[in-house]
């Protein structure tokens, strides 16, 4: 057990020494193999009495991104030109950062930085990958590493499903979330309400993962790496077995986890991904699979499954009541604080004292916190990002079309948890996201005559992951 400490320690030093060395690609590193098991490393290692540890562990992955920040800062060579999409970005930190100096709301300045942490540190996710030297990173690699990852999730997740054991039950995972975030064991199974479906319901796996909705949102990363991996220039699918295996560990995965946000997302990143690259026999065979699925559903299935989907469907099961009345409570706080409650007021600081206002949902999170201007700002950023990655997924080639595929996929895919959970909770997805944005955004706008910044490839690295690729324009 004591493995996963051991390894989330050992990708963490090798991603420090890289960056120390100049080999920013540590990060990266970091980001796909530690922070899946970020959770369990933490929970066994207090299991194993070495909860002095914790508050070192927990601040690992913001030492790789900050270090490794600094790095690709003080690598530029001249002045970065700042675009659009930066200086939202910027204007959002900004702004969330006036809400840690005002005298606003009940929370110390302490939990004020922790909350500001939690809805903001994705900015510092995003510079890091916006400003990282391009000849230092090989897309292809990074993707295979993260359906890599995919594998030994759903390997671990067939054996709980199999014994119907939940993992967590023998990492410590319920001493650990009391001991450092107060919250009592909750459910049925000693562990909290989200590793089961409904009151006593089927229960949800989490692997490694943090738990089973950080699981599930762990796949859709896996299934959006495989079609950036899968799409070539032309309309041919590259398909290998190692890629046919992480789909199906992925499907693996997205089963028992049982996260009905992210199984919804999960099918909507294929559906998306047949449609922009107008595979009309997938959308035929999706269709009809869809249809075969619901008659099954329908007339067929029965007991507490079908009783969990129609539950879901209608709003009258236990959870899904619960999102209604978090979403109605966080709106009707906003509408009497349109600027916000101040930070802490939802989500997780509040979330620890019992008092949340609002939650399930991680557009009210924001705006119960630094309101509408906040809010606002974030639905900007996600929503320019989607646009000019549908652009550059339809006018670009090579790893630039493959980039802007994988981040529009997992936005799109994201959507719906983004509705129903605080989804900046779910690190693995949160920092992947972020930081292959502003990838995207570096390849976007940095043309094949503008790379005086950039040193020669790697040894071994393919010629065409070194081709930036896009025109240096504004949005």
């Amino acid at each position: 057990m004591f493995v996963f400490p051991i390894i989330y320690l050992l990708v963490f030093a090798i991603a420090v020494f890289r960056v120390l060395k100049g080999k920013t690609d540590g990060a990266i590193l970091f980001i796909i193999f530690g922070l899946p098991i970020y959770i369990t490393s933490l929970s066994v290692a207090a299991l194993y009495d070495f909860k002095q540890w914790g508050p070192f562990l927990q601040g690992c992955k913001e030492i790789v991104i900050l270090l490794t920040l600094l790095a690709v800062l003080f690598s530029i060579k001249k002045k970065p030109k700042l675009y659009l999409i930066d200086w939202l970005y910027i204007g959002y930190l900004g702004y969330i950062l006036l809400y840690v100096l005002l005298p606003l709301g009940e929370y110390g300045f302490k939990d004020k930085l922790i909350a500001l942490k939690s809805v903001s540190f994705f900015t510092f996710i995003y510079f890091t990958g916006r400003f990282f030297d391009l000849t230092k990173i090989n897309l292809t690699q990074s993707f295979h590493y993260i359906c890599l990852v995919a594998i030994p999730a759903a390997l671990l997740v067939l054996v709980e499903a199999a014994t119907y054991t939940h993992f967590q039950t023998m990492t410590g995972y319920a001493d650990y979330m009391f001991y450092f975030f107060n919250q009592d064991p909750s459910g049925h199974h000693g562990l909290n309400w989200t590793f089961e479906a409904e009151n006593d319901g089927p229960k949800r796996f989490a692997s490694f993962f943090a738990n089973p909705l950080d699981h599930a949102a762990g796949t859709l990363v896996s299934i959006a790496a495989i079609l950036a991996l899968v799409t070539t220039n032309s309309q041919k699918i590259k398909m290998n077995n190692f890629i046919i295996a992480a789909f199906v560990c992925s499907l693996c995965s997205i089963v028992f986890a049982l996260s009905r946000a992210s199984f919804a997302s999960y099918f909507l990143i294929i559906y998306v991904y047949a449609f922009i690259t107008r595979r009309k026999q997938w959308l035929s065979y999706f269709y009809l699979l869809a249809g075969v699925a619901a008659v099954f559903a329908l007339f067929f299935l029965s007991g507490d499954l079908y009783e969990f989907i129609i539950g879901t469907l209608n709003f009258t099961n236990s959870s899904s009541a619960y999102h209604i009345i978090q979403w109605v409570e966080g709106i009707q706080a906003i509408i009497s604080k349109p600027l916000g409650h101040g930070l802490g007021a939802s989500g997780r600081i509040s979330a620890m004292l019992g008092s949340n206002i609002g939650g399930e949902n991680q557009l009210i999170i924001i705006a119960v916190q630094a309101g509408i201007i906040a809010l606002g700002l974030y639905i900007a950023i996600y929503v320019t990002v989607i646009r000019l990655a549908l652009k550059m997924s339809m006018e670009k080639k090579g790893r630039a079309k493959k980039i802007a595929l994988f981040i529009l996929l997992l936005k799109i895919g994201m959507i719906i948890p983004y509705l129903t959970a605080e989804a900046e909770s779910y690190l693995y997805i949160g920092y992947i996201t972020s930081f292959f944005t502003g990838i995207m955004i570096n390849i976007k706008y940095n043309s094949d005559g503008d790379r005086s910044r950039y040193t020669r490839p790697e040894v071994g690295q393919d010629r065409t992951e070194n081709n930036p690729g896009g025109a240096l324009q504004t949005i």
